[in-house]
């Protein structure tokens, strides 16, 4: 379109944008605005908590990614690079984050200090590390690694422990396969933790710590929930699954065990945590579908339930309240026969 000057002569106008372009330009930005803010959180959660430097140069270094990426698209000119440098300086941090490998050589906490490993000869498996620990307080205790062998053919079932504490949205399973007078094999996954280090449930989302599977045995990795840590409630619940899928779940423990032996690997507390590794080990065509409690666990036995892994006989509430051990553990303390008192239905916890 055209128009006259004052001198006469026509001019462009600009043909002005229908309302229509107007909110579709308006939401694009406010779609990408949204986009941004998790990523730039991210970025910042990276350096502040995987920067090899001392905390002072990993919170500025957070703290000036923040500005740049918040303050520079806004206030320089022309915006379209400013907006680029942001997003080469994100693609920066990710290559450098992504860069970052585990290791099996730190200087470990001496609860997680060794790492499992098995070994096959036909039927049976060896498995060097067990957890065995003799305690006297949470944090007093002697740390004691054993190598126990057991036969395939003695497997006879798997107990699922779910420790709660606090929170109803999480969880601790505890995977434990029984062997009959041969015994009962745990398997923990966690974190690896260094000596002095403690966990943090956002640094679990960045590459903080190691993952450890511990093999131990019920006196030592239940024992410790049970009698020794404060707040903890815990749960056994016989699952209801053949002696196929028993050995495979075993077998997928093992696999892993090695696996983390030759090449460690992160945790991660959405993707890589003590209820998705399960689940990821197993056979792709035995997986189970996945379900939100898998991230949220704190009530993964209601899923159990609904899935009919656990005894549906009766409602929920009376198999988990049968199925709460903590009485019986303390009554049992440090008892040779420790896993079979806690199995004792008689009296049952309240």
């Amino acid at each position: 379109m055209d128009r006259m000057d004052a001198t006469g002569s026509r001019t462009a106008v600009a043909p002005s944008q229908s309302p229509t372009r107007r909110i579709l330009r308006r939401a694009s930005a406010v779609l990408i605005v949204l986009s941004a803010i998790p990523l730039v959180a991210w970025a910042a959660g990276a350096l502040y908590y995987d920067l090899p430097a001392p905390p002072t140069l990993r919170s500025t270094a957070a703290i000036l990614w923040l500005t740049v990426a918040i303050l520079a698209p806004i206030l320089a000119r022309p915006r379209r690079w400013a907006i680029l440098g942001a997003v080469a300086l994100f693609v920066a941090i990710v290559a450098w984050w992504l860069s970052i490998s585990p290791r099996n050589d730190r200087d470990w906490q001496p609860d997680v200090a060794q790492l499992a490993r098995a070994t096959f000869d036909g039927d049976r498996v060896t498995i060097e590390n067990v957890r065995n620990c003799d305690y006297r307080t949470e944090t007093d205790y002697d740390p004691r690694w054993e190598t126990r062998t057991y036969h395939l053919a003695d497997l006879r079932g798997v107990d699922a422990f779910i420790t709660t504490w606090g929170s109803p949205w999480m969880a601790h399973p505890i995977l434990s396969f029984d062997f009959g007078e041969g015994g009962h094999l745990c398997f923990s996954i966690e974190t690896r933790k260094e000596r002095g280090e403690s966990y943090s449930a956002i640094g679990g989302l960045y590459r903080q710590y190691e993952l450890i599977y511990i093999a131990a045995d019920e006196r030592d990795v239940i024992r410790l929930r049970t009698n020794f840590r404060k707040g903890e409630e815990v749960y056994r619940y016989r699952l209801l699954v053949t002696p196929d899928v028993a050995r495979s779940r075993l077998l997928g423990y093992l696999r892993r065990i090695n696996e983390l032996a030759q090449r460690p690997e992160f945790y991660n507390a959405l993707t890589t945590n003590c209820t998705t590794s399960i689940r990821m080990q197993a056979d792709p065509n035995q997986r189970q579908p996945f379900d939100y409690r898998m991230l949220l666990n704190g009530t993964i036995d209601e899923l159990f339930y609904e899935r009919g892994l656990i005894d549906r006989s009766r409602p929920f509430q009376v198999t988990k309240a049968e199925a709460h051990i903590n009485q019986r553990a303390n009554r049992a303390g440090d008892a040779p026969d420790f896993s079979e008192l806690i199995r004792d239905p008689e009296p049952a916890d309240h």
